[in-house]
């Protein structure tokens, strides 16, 4: 994939914008149909003048009920959500959500999009449009049309995993039913800089395309030496034959180059405050994604319908980063010997990882409305085939320190080292000069890891009665399942295949109009190795063997019990969720210990999480839209092959978050908001195992936004992040080399204009 497809792409979004404003100048020549799908009503009532915080349907073609019906916690983000919050990569847009933390890792993913739902990893459970998307790779949202989060087991939907939940993005699509095309250019403090292009454009009576392009580039806010760029593309088109055809096609393209922030470490059990952006020379962070995809919707007659989707695409990750660690420095070698005179002081870490993806699926979905008798049934039958393959590699040549300025005690022995404090406690000077890394190169590889499954499902929603409705599905994975993994230059493979079998259950009854109690039960399954970047690292997710070298395990198993309740208020324009469950997670492989090791405990763990959401979106007057999700939780280790780690909490377990976002109209053309997220504390620590490393204190974030239309439609918006300046982390590994720093104070202006 080459890098330069997006050369000159500032001249191409300038070029681009003009010529399509010259275009939709002229007379249409489609006649307008007046087709009301759902992509011309969502068009209708949100845009640049107004904004749009709720919907009633999920994006996901399988989800056959509004969200009020359906018997699962579901957090949906609009785009005009996720427009006005100033946020851009799904990282930053999730990281905000109650019931959702950000992880950290080393070498096999220390950056990259890693998310924790409910306690549980959830980094291979990422899916655009309902198929899996895998890999490591960033993802932005500027080809989004919103974004769903579901809470607790979605195997019947999802797969394998999805333990916690799962992350579904809902892309644009081409449609004849408007006309429509905006352009977006914002400009900011730390040289922030992004545009934007979004066209939908009817070119016959049967034929339509679409065309989003994005570039933008800034430095970390207030963090001078972290840099951030992306360029990316979603080109799309459809047709329909205006009776019971529609097939759309896109491809999309996302390309972006990062200097890593790993953020501050701890010396003598404090966080180093106001640390500055110490990466080193060729330090970098690149993903490149591309895909295309293929949708077919046919109505075959009054009772059922099908639906395709199958995608192709592939992904190259690669990062070298430096990583802080707090030690203890010493400024002669006898006093590293004798231990005296010590002073608190950092070192540098390198990690580093290279990662080639490669995947294909397809999915066959029958969709059917029919009565049994007195009972209405809406029917999904549903078969998938994926394929997925994924390299890791090794980076060599990372460059050394080509100065010492101290002696330091390690495992090794004594030596002289690199000491980023002196013994005053002052940064040293040259600390981004330490490690040279502009001469490393692609190395070995770490391991090849292919999985391949077959999937059928059937789900059946049952209004059994005017107030009841029950949900009920399933869902086997047929898999083959191999992993390639190297240590100290010897390869061991690892091959295993099984049938997953996944169930959920659901009962919604209307107590009044549009307030709805429910239940339900759902599962999930893990399979051994089932994370694709850590080989065959037991206990991070990577393939597990007993002392005898066997992996024929049980998978493992998750079930989660909930209760809540549903209402559509306003006159259905407001949104109340309020849920309690109980999620537990059995056969949990264990690690070893520390060490990476593959040889591990099969089956041996179990983990509980209780706890209480409540969602609240949409419109609570004409003027004020809101957002808000609040979780209280609380995780412990019940079973444990180490002892020591019954009773611990999960690692990287929020008890409490929350976050709220609104929007007030105030005039015809003047509308302000902003959103708060707060996260309680949480401790570092190995994947589904009892926390033990540093802590990542609580923290409170405030941002503000405001806009203004300059006509019908030119519109500005102002968006200042992290009002108060805070300096606050959002996340840390078992040991405290990263203590990610969240973004500091930004302004910045965004332009829109709608043609």
């Amino acid at each position: 994939m080459s890098k330069n497809i997006f050369m000159g792409s500032t001249a191409l979004l300038g070029a681009l914008s003009v010529a399509v404003s010259s275009a939709y100048a002229q007379e249409s020549e489609v006649e307008d149909k007046n087709i009301k799908s759902k992509e011309t009503e969502l068009i209708e009532i949100h845009g640049v003048r107004n904004s749009l915080y709720s919907v009633k349907r999920s994006g996901d073609a399988r989800r056959l009920v509004d969200l009020v019906d359906t018997p699962a916690t579901i957090t949906v983000l609009t785009k005009d959500q996720i427009d006005e919050s100033g946020r851009s990569d799904l990282k930053e847009v999730l990281s905000t959500q109650a019931g959702v933390t950000l992880g950290t890792g080393e070498n096999g993913n220390a950056f990259g999009d890693r998310y924790i739902i409910r306690g549980h990893e959830a980094r291979s459970d990422v899916f655009v449009d309902g198929l899996r998307d895998p890999g490591m790779n960033t993802r932005e949202s500027f080809s989004v049309e919103q974004i769903e989060i579901t809470k607790g087991p979605s195997s019947t939907f999802a797969g394998r995993g999805s333990s916690g939940g799962a992350i579904n993005s809902i892309t644009k699509k081409a449609s004849i039913g408007y006309d429509l095309g905006r352009v977006d250019v914002g400009f900011g403090s730390d040289n922030y800089y992004r545009a934007s292009v979004d066209v939908n454009k009817p070119i016959s009576e049967g034929f339509a395309t679409r065309v989003n392009i994005m570039k933008s580039s800034e430095d970390a806010p207030k963090r001078e030496g972290a840099e951030r760029k992306r360029e990316g593309a979603l080109i799309s088109g459809i047709y329909d034959d205006g009776n019971k055809t529609r097939v759309w096609a896109d491809i999309y393209y996302l390309n972006a180059e990062d200097v890593p922030d790993l953020g501050s470490t701890v010396i003598n059990g404090e966080i180093v405050k106001d640390i500055p952006v110490y990466a080193q020379q060729g330090d970098f962070m690149n993903s490149e994604a591309w895909s295309t995809t293929l949708r077919v919707e046919h109505q075959l007659n009054d009772t059922w319908k099908f639906y395709n989707i199958t995608r192709y695409g592939e992904t190259e990750n690669g990062y070298i980063a430096t990583s802080a660690s707090g030690t203890t420095g010493y400024l002669t070698e006898d006093d590293a010997n004798n231990g005296v005179n010590g002073f608190g002081t950092f070192s540098f870490g390198t990690h580093h990882n290279a990662q080639e993806v490669e995947h294909f699926a397809t999915q066959f979905n029958f969709l059917a409305e029919i009565e049994t008798g007195a009972i209405e049934h809406k029917l999904l039958i549903s078969a998938e085939y994926a394929d997925y393959t994924v390299q890791n590699f090794n980076y060599d040549n990372r460059g050394e320190s080509s100065f010492n300025n101290c002696w330091r005690s390690s495992r090794g022995g004594v030596g002289e080292s690199f000491c980023a404090l002196d013994n005053q406690g002052n940064l040293v000077a040259g600390l981004n000069t330490s490690i040279d890394r502009s001469s490393a190169t692609r190395g070995s590889l770490k391991n090849d890891y292919n999985y391949q499954v077959s999937a059928v499902s059937l789900m059946d929603t049952m209004q059994l009665t005017q107030d009841l409705m029950v949900f009920a599905g399933i869902r086997l994975d047929s898999y083959d399942y191999s992993n390639l993994a190297y240590r100290n230059g010897e390869g061991t493979a690892y091959e295993f295949s099984d049938t997953l079998t996944n169930g959920h259950f659901g009962v919604v009854y209307e107590l009044v109009d549009d307030i709805n109690l429910y239940a339900s039960y759902g599962t999930a399954t893990n399979i051994n190795g089932g994370e694709s970047d850590v080989g065959a690292n037991c206990g991070y997710g990577g393939v597990c063997n007993d002392a005898e070298g066997n992996t024929d395990s049980e998978p493992e198993k998750v079930t989660n019990i909930e209760i809540g309740s549903k209402m559509s208020l306003n006159d259905e324009l407001l949104f109340l969720q309020v849920a309690a469950f109980r999620l537990t997670k059995d056969d949990v492989m264990e690690g070893a210990g520390r060490d990476y090791e593959p040889v591990g405990s099969l089956n041996t763990g179990k983990h509980q999480v209780s706890g209480i959401e409540v969602a609240l979106n949409g419109q609570v007057t004409d003027a004020l839209s809101i957002q808000i999700t609040a979780a209280k939780m609380d995780s412990e280790v019940i079973e444990s092959a180490h002892e020591t780690n019954i009773g611990l909490p999960l690692a990287l377990f929020a008890d409490e978050s929350f976050y709220a976002q609104a929007r007030y109209q105030l005039t015809d053309d003047f509308a302000f908001g902003g959103d708060f997220t707060y996260k309680s504390s949480m401790t570092g620590g190995q994947p589904d195992t009892g926390s033990t490393g540093p802590e990542v204190p609580a923290y409170r974030v405030y941002n503000m936004f405001a806009s203004y239309n300059f006509s019908e439609d030119l519109t500005a918006r102002i968006n200042l992040g992290n009002v108060f300046d805070e300096e606050y982390y959002t996340s840390t590994y078992r040991a405290a080399k990263f203590m990610y720093i969240g973004d500091r104070q930004s302004l910045r202006a965004t332009v829109t204009y709608q043609f």
